[in-house]
């Protein structure tokens, strides 16, 4: 699991464990699932209980007014089951709509549009993560009463969040307007600096309600009411009944064998078959010879170019194919088929860039939050939780403290397009958690239960991080520290804002390298064609910011030890028990 020889490059250590163990971007958030592991709460309860924690400490990537996926990796069953919340658009939102009322032209919803808003599929996430995965053993009120109480009495802001948090000011207090207490600005005017006390009461008020009500007490009664009293005066066409019928699925997640792991991945609308599909990539170039990474240096031009042209190819797949498989058919098999994926590697020219990369025919015939949790009996929940953009629409809900997110700005407004925008469907979703095991007899031993945050760097990050641990002998926070590459528009493209990004085609598509990424090695890249950006500091958040913790026994006293990192990128914190 570790190399000693590895050289330190952050200022973070691995943190072991034999008890338990959560890795979060955010230090309280991680006690706060602690707290719930040492009541008698499994992985899945700790788990809400971070999540609630986050909407709290990290508001700008996460909150209840979101939408939330997770991975359970059961160690009685040695298996690993799945729960899509993600949320729907309203029942009466069609194109017709879209471009003969709302007056709406283009490829694609602005992120700012009251149309990108869906129903928001957390707090049902949480409720059914607790029902469905949860040890029976505590009950969701006391799983919510860690960030019920960050809220009430207050937490400090920690540096990053305060960072992020004082870009969104303008539209906080612009969006909001009307509200004659913001409770997510100070005195309705900035944001809170680093280390500055925060409550946000409405929100614990709204926390009490879901854990003493359920899902009733969010999507029925005040806090619904308020929620399509947001949208509606907007423009928005959400109704009572969007937010009532709004159910999570429980879903069979997908897999890839990767050497001797098996890499697990949320099934579409989600795009993690985009990782999947990368890999399957890059070992069908290990299988032909073509790649070995024994004799690649890490994040030298090589490098970086085989993971970028696998990556591109995959997105050129699922950009297109990926959407709500309850509405449209997407051929989830054949993209992950070994001998679709063998055809796909062949449009991987070492030593150029393709320029004509395409979506492929798999059936033809002939900023986000992630936290990963394990328990004492070794079951994991790998778990995420998203508003999508930075407070996603920056529209609150008043009196109750819920940011609705602006997941619908996934949708394409192109005719007969598998993710076109539609009645009651789910967006292509960019949130991810993963899991890696190891086969073992007729069942899975837990190897890794990781993640990284981060719109579409998330897959691209996944690859990454799992390079780092199967081929250059990463420990977990090593994994993470290494600099990142991340496939995305160019600057100053209508697709890039900020730290988000969204793109249809690949062909545009550039390279963003972390600072530590050698000028040798930019330079060999532009040799093969690809146009590079290096960047640095803050800027780094286009990188996401990832959690790992891997599991294995001590072969000399048959103890199961628990190794863990959290992101440099992020506020967070790894921490044992």
């Amino acid at each position: 699991m570790t190399n000693s020889s590895l050289p330190f490059i952050s200022r973070r250590s691995t943190v072991y464990g034999t008890r338990a163990m959560v890795s979060s971007s955010q230090p309280l958030a991680t006690q706060a699932g602690l707290d719930i592991l040492r009541k008698g709460g499994n992985a899945a309860d700790a788990a809400v209980a971070v999540a609630a924690a986050l909407n709290v400490t990290e508001p700008g990537s996460t909150g209840i007014g979101g939408d939330a996926f997770c991975l359970f990796y059961d160690a009685k069953l040695r298996t690993v089951r799945g729960l899509n919340g993600s949320g729907r658009t309203p029942s009466a939102l069609t194109m017709d709509h879209i471009r003969n009322k709302a007056n709406i032209s283009g490829a694609a919803l602005s992120s700012d549009s009251i149309h990108a808003i869906t129903v928001p599929g957390a707090a049902a996430a949480w409720v059914d993560t607790v029902k469905e995965f949860g040890s029976g053993k505590v009950d969701l009120i006391t799983i919510l009463s860690p960030a019920i109480d960050l809220a009430e009495n207050g937490f400090p802001v920690s540096h990053i969040s305060a960072h992020g948090w004082s870009n969104e000011v303008k539209k906080l207090a612009e969006k909001n307007s009307h509200q004659e207490v913001n409770e997510w600005l100070i005195d309705n005017k900035r944001a809170p600096k680093e280390g500055e006390i925060m409550t946000i009461p409405s929100l614990a008020e709204t926390f009490k309600l879901l854990g003493t009500e359920g899902k009733k007490g969010f999507y029925e009664g005040r806090i619904g009411q308020s929620i399509i009293e947001a949208i509606q005066s907007r423009g928005g066409l959400m109704t009572p009944e969007d937010l009532a019928n709004h159910t999570s699925e429980l879903i069979e997640p997908i897999s890839i064998d990767y050497h001797d792991w098996t890499v697990w991945e949320i099934p579409p609308n989600g795009q993690g078959i985009t990782a999947l599909i990368a890999l399957g990539i890059i070992e069908a170039l290990e299988e032909s010879g073509q790649v070995d990474f024994k004799t690649i240096e890490h994040n030298s031009a090589d490098y970086i170019h085989i993971i970028t042209e696998a990556l591109r190819i995959a997105f050129a797949d699922t950009r297109y194919y990926v959407t709500d498989p309850q509405v449209e058919h997407v051929p989830t098999k054949h993209l992950l088929s070994k001998e679709y994926l063998r055809e796909r590697s062949k449009l991987v020219d070492l030593n150029h860039r393709n320029n004509d990369i395409q979506k492929g025919y798999p059936e033809k015939n002939g900023n986000t939050v992630y936290f990963s949790v394990v328990d004492e009996e070794g079951n994991a929940c790998s778990f995420i939780n998203s508003t999508f953009m930075h407070f996603g629409s920056h529209i609150i809900a008043d009196n109750t403290g819920v940011v609705l997110h602006n997941r619908g700005c996934n949708f394409v407004l192109i005719e007969d397009h598998p993710n076109c925008l539609g009645a009651s469907k789910r967006p292509y979703h960019t949130i991810i958690p993963s899991m890696i095991t190891r086969k073992n007899g007729d069942g899975h031993d837990l190897e890794a239960c990781f993640g990284v945050m981060g719109a579409f760097m998330q897959p691209q990050g996944q690859v990454q991080v799992i390079l780092n641990m199967k081929h250059y002998q990463s420990n977990p926070q090593h994994a993470l520290d290494l600099p990142r590459l991340c496939v995305a528009p160019p600057k100053g493209s209508p697709g890039l804002v900020g730290g988000a990004y969204s793109f249809t085609e690949v062909k545009h598509s550039v390279i963003y390298v972390e600072d530590g990424v050698t000028d040798e090695a930019i330079a060999g890249l532009e040799s093969k064609g690809h146009v590079c950006y290096q960047l640095h500091n803050h800027e780094r958040n286009m990188f996401g910011r990832g959690q790992i913790i891997r599991s294995s026994v001590d072969a000399r006293t048959g103890h199961r030890v628990l190794a863990a990192g959290s992101d440099p990128r992020s506020d967070g914190q790894a921490c044992g028990w």
